[in-house]
């Protein structure tokens, strides 16, 4: 990677792709979006329109193209972990080059799946700390206050994590690099398994799920932290359900958000994984188990 501009990929210019993308182009690096031709053809009328209390409204310029076609410095990987295997058709290997593979994907498998398919020392996990929407192809509002990145990767080379994340603090998001890919990507989990799976289950945004069904979200805090700690993570209940009392009421998960929409659902990303995690170690969580079997029975 070059220390100045770089030339960044972005999978899925939808509410996290998207934002990245917007605020790396208008940060002065060559951003290409790679998505179906109806959005690509928008992208390349239009620009990215960003709509952000944080970073303010402003529209920016994108390359815009069906796949990818010339080498990069990374690609972000920010499609919901349902659409992966055919969005990866997007990225072949052979155009991607040196180039990092960055994926913003919900849950703890999908690092192991990538390195199957890419360099296993050039696959960096992400995680993000974001509310951020595609209202249309596009368009992207960015409601919470705050965008904070976590950077990790266990075998790829540290200054290239850290060229990375330096474009990305620099382009607006906090963004910091962390040692332990386990821990950043249980810390993350750990938090949003609760958040995903009971604001879609009872169809409500947080502050009702935290008022009206606080003992289920404490048993799934600490059910899911007890999963983390055995896979390496974080264990630390009382600090998950801090956070959550300190976000706005008004908060929905991604998850909720889809089944608003009427789009597939990462229950098996975020709930399976965690119960395919919790067998291996022999870890009780029948509250995760009903949530994950209801979501499933409504057809999720």
């Amino acid at each position: 990677m070059a220390n100045d501009e770089l030339t960044v990929a972005v999978l899925g210019p939808g509410g996290v792709g998207g934002l990245l993308a917007a605020l790396l182009a208008r940060a002065g690096h060559r951003v290409i979006c790679l998505a179906g031709a109806d959005t690509v053809r928008t992208l390349r009328d239009t620009g990215l329109r960003v709509h952000s209390g944080q970073f303010g409204d402003f529209t920016a310029r994108v390359a815009a193209d069906t796949e990818l076609r010339e080498p990069v410095d990374a690609c972000l990987i920010t499609v919901k972990h349902t659409a992966l295997g055919p969005a990866l058709r997007r990225i072949p290997a052979r155009a991607l080059g040196d180039g990092l593979i960055v994926p913003f994907l919900n849950g703890v498998e999908h690092p192991a799946q990538l390195r199957v398919r890419y360099r296993p020392d050039r696959v960096a996990p992400a995680v993000i700390r974001v509310e951020s929407t595609r209202v249309s192809p596009g368009v992207i509002e960015h409601g919470s206050p705050f965008a904070e990145i976590d950077l990790t990767g266990a075998t790829v080379p540290r200054d290239r994590l850290d060229t990375l994340a330096a474009a990305l603090r620099a382009a607006g998001p906090e963004t910091r690099v962390l040692d332990d890919e386990a821990a950043t990507l249980w810390a993350k989990m750990s938090f949003l398994a609760p958040f995903a799976l009971l604001t879609t289950r009872h169809q409500m945004p947080l502050g009702d799920v935290r008022a009206q069904h606080r003992e289920e979200l404490t048993a799934l805090v600490e059910e899911t932290a007890t999963v983390s700690r055995a896979c390496g993570g974080p264990f630390d209940p009382a600090r998950a359900l801090a956070r959550y009392d300190a976000f706005p009421p008004h908060m929905k998960s991604s998850m909720q958000r889809d089944a608003e929409a009427g789009r597939p659902l990462e229950v098996d990303a975020i709930g399976g994984a965690l119960l395919r995690a919790a067998d291996r170690h022999g870890i009780s969580v029948p509250v995760t188990a009903r949530l994950v079997a209801e979501l499933r029975a409504a057809g999720h």
